[in-house]
Formats: C-alpha cells, sequence, structure tokens
C-alpha cells in the first residue's frame, strides 16, 4: 500500500503558475496505442528513452505484470528500447513504501524483464534519480531525448515538464478511473485544451 505524496502535493502547487505544466505532448488512450519507436511531433530530438508509469498504465492497478492485451506491445517496446532504455518508476514499487527490501519491484523487474528505479522522492519529485540512472547506464544525457508514459497528469505528465522530457499520457489505461483525482484531471486537461 503506498503512503502519503509529499512530492505530488507539494509540485501540483505549481499549476496554479503554470497550468500548462500538467499538458502532455501525445496523447493515447491506451498502452497498445504508444507509436513504437516514440515519436513526438515537433520533438527535434531522437526518443532514446522510456519511462513507464506501472498501475493504470500497462499493468491493472495493484498488479505486477503487464496486463494481457498489452502483450505484444510491451515486446515491441522491449524490442526498440532494449536494456536500460526502459525503466518503470512507480509510485509504490521502487519507492520507501516497497517494503523488504523492495520486494514489489524485484517481482516487477522478474515478471516483466524491465528494471524498477529505486527512488526516495515519489513522482513527480523524482526526476534527477531518474536522469541520473540513464546517465549511469549511458543511454542519455538530455531529458529531452526521455519519455514519460503514464495515466496521471498531475503526477507523470508534470513530472516530464519539469525534467524537460516528453509527455505521453494514457488517457483511459486498462480501465477508466472514476477517482476524483483522476476525474478532476481529465477536467483540467479539458478545461486547457480548448
Amino acid at each position: 500500500m503506498s503512503g502519503f505524496n509529499l512530492s505530488a502535493t507539494l509540485n501540483v502547487l505549481r499549476l496554479a503558475f503554470s497550468p500548462q505544466m500538467c499538458m502532455p505532448h501525445l496523447v493515447v488512450s491506451t498502452f497498445n496505442e504508444i507509436p513504437v519507436p516514440v515519436n513526438i511531433s515537433g520533438s527535434e530530438k531522437k526518443i532514446k528513452a522510456i519511462v513507464l508509469d506501472k498501475d493504470n498504465c500497462f499493468a491493472k492497478a495493484h498488479d505486477d505484470k503487464v496486463w494481457p492485451d498489452y502483450a505484444e506491445k510491451w515486446k515491441e517496446l522491449r524490442d526498440a528500447y532494449p536494456g536500460a532504455s526502459l525503466l518503470i518508476v512507480s509510485n509504490s514499487a521502487g519507492t520507501n513504501d516497497d517494503r523488504n527490501n523492495h520486494e514489489q519491484a524485484q517481482i516487477l523487474e522478474q515478471r516483466t524483464g524491465v528494471s524498477v528505479l529505486r527512488h526516495t522522492t515519489k513522482k513527480p519529485g523524482c526526476h534527477e534519480e531518474i536522469m541520473q540512472y540513464f546517465r549511469e547506464h549511458n543511454v542519455c544525457e538530455d531529458p529531452a531525448q526521455v519519455a514519460v508514459v503514464g495515466d496521471r497528469l498531475f503526477t507523470d505528465m508534470l513530472m516530464a515538464n519539469m525534467m524537460g522530457a516528453r509527455g505521453v499520457w494514457v488517457s483511459t489505461g486498462v480501465v477508466l478511473s472514476m477517482s476524483p483525482i483522476c476525474r478532476a484531471e481529465r477536467w483540467w486537461y479539458s478545461v486547457l485544451k480548448q
């Protein structure tokens, strides 16, 4: 069970001054619609690294495996972005909430074949830890060569914009969330998109 996300609470305040900070560069309804290789219109730089959110993005919420309908897209992404160029960044697996020596992250890595970032700050505040990972693994130095794929505007897309990366918003996900925060995010997006 994930704990309180101080990073999101503090960073979402940025939206009062810069509402566009949570806007994605590309919107897809489900994980299966992500173009491979990831190509963001208007981006001058080639995407070399992909950050993947887990819950309701490529996996059902609170499940530690790829949703069966996404298996083919998962393989396509892994083939296009091998090794350390594909990274799972979750606000549960790999965080300080992930007890027993990051047991959830280890299970997720075994089931997906993709590394899970061990990080102390939750999204959107862990962007420095993400870039440190990509630099240490010689994937890329420039955040503009990173695409962040996620289902949340106030964490995933805000982080993408804070770090200078490209945001790919999975707007529906495995199941359309009706939580108050997700409904607020969809309303926010509709207002800003006008």
